[in-house]
């Protein structure tokens, strides 16, 4: 009998806005049931979390190292199938690493964790277990991304030659850390973030993006960070020239202090033939400039699209879809994956894409290279 695929969470409790996107975009289609959590290092609050989401209370945990032995323990009809990880960045590695030694697949926000490491360490046991690992760089997950990548990937604008990928954002434009926003205290926190501020946060979004969408991947930079707010301990704004694997070149800039942006998050991509342009705020067109002939204009749930971004777009073209659906789409395909194992199938290949610990581990070779690099005298740095 079909059923659907159990999630635990760790982290993510209530007031929590990244918890809270993980649970809806789990339960957009259908296919996956929140049945356990782990939701905050406090005990008291993580109860209060499990009753405000109407869990049973034997399935509501004080730790994620508790739910990770009292689940395994189940039967197999009872446990969760994977856990989803919520936390901040330092608190990504202890979670993963025990989910995967003891036979849960993990779907983990990004960064990947808090340093090379441990990033290294579970590449190795996703390796060494098989299980599933997804990483949720979900800008990969709209439809408009994957007819880019697509149209890259079939050749349609020839050799890449200039890729220019942006993330600006303006909310920590003045020292929020030093208020009660909880969000901005852990992100600008060396402790808790890592060895980056603005490049770790929404940097690595702009590098796996560009990397996702060409097929490319970055081979050295170039980086200038700052940190503009006085008194702030982590980069607030960076521009990085960067150098990719077939000789093309690059532009990435991410910055929190761009006053007056929003999550405008953005990418042109230049070849032989036509570039392309996507914006995150408009998600739903992709406009594709030609050499020789007129621009033509793509949009979700149109014709003449891949399979590839049909297949991750629920309503007909006009009605808007977004961030939610986009994150959705790497849950589904995770869940997708899973139901296949359990039911000894090989899934459609179209559902297994979505980011990996290999992403991971690009983006945090990413941070370690925009650090040194901006640090060094050097000119060019070589992406570790």
């Amino acid at each position: 009998m079909k059923r659907k695929i159990r999630m635990g969470m760790v982290g993510g409790g209530v007031g929590a806005f990244i918890g809270a996107v993980h649970r809806m975009a789990a339960a957009l289609d259908g296919e996956i049931e929140l049945v356990c959590g782990a939701f905050s290092s406090d005990p008291n609050k993580s109860r209060i979390s499990g009753e405000t989401f109407y869990l049973p209370p034997n399935r509501v945990y004080g730790s994620y190292e508790d739910m990770i032995l009292a689940e395994k323990a189940l039967p197999d009809g009872q446990r969760m199938d994977f856990i989803s990880i919520v936390t901040p960045n330092h608190v990504h590695f202890g979670p993963a690493k025990m989910a995967l030694e003891n036979g849960f697949h993990v779907v983990c926000d990004k960064p990947l964790c808090f340093n090379m490491e441990e990033a290294h360490e579970l590449k190795a046991l996703v390796a060494q277990s098989g299980l599933i690992f997804a990483l949720t760089h979900n800008y990969t997950g709209y439809p408009m991304v994957k007819q880019a990548r697509m149209m890259i990937r079939h050749g349609e604008l020839g050799t890449i030659r200039k890729i220019v990928v942006a993330y600006p954002q303006g909310w920590l434009s003045t020292k929020l850390e030093d208020s009660e926003q909880k969000q901005a205290a852990w992100r600008t926190d060396p402790s808790k973030s890592g060895i980056a501020g603005a490049m770790g946060d929404i940097g690595t979004h702009a590098e796996n993006l560009a990397e996702y969408i060409t097929g490319l991947k970055i081979t050295e930079m170039c980086a200038d960070l700052s940190a503009f707010v006085p008194g702030r301990l982590l980069d607030d704004d960076g521009n990085v020239l960067l150098h990719f694997e077939n000789g093309a070149k690059g532009i990435l800039h991410a910055s929190q202090i761009s006053a007056g942006e929003e999550n405008a998050l953005q990418i042109q991509v230049y070849g032989e033939k036509g570039g392309l342009e996507w914006h995150q705020m408009e998600p739903n067109t992709l406009k594709v400039k030609w050499l020789d002939r007129p621009s033509q204009i793509y949009r979700t749930g149109g014709a003449n699209l891949y399979p590839e971004a049909q297949s991750h777009t629920r309503i007909p073209a006009g009605h808007p879809e977004g961030y939610l659906e986009a994150f959705a789409n790497i849950y589904r395909n995770v869940a997708i994956c899973i139901r296949a194992r359990l039911e000894n199938n090989v899934p459609d290949p179209i559902y297994t894409d979505f980011p990996s610990v290999e992403d991971g581990l690009r983006g945090m070779k990413f941070i370690e290279t925009v650090v040194a690099s901006s640090a060094s005298e050097q000119k060019w740095v070589k992406m570790l």
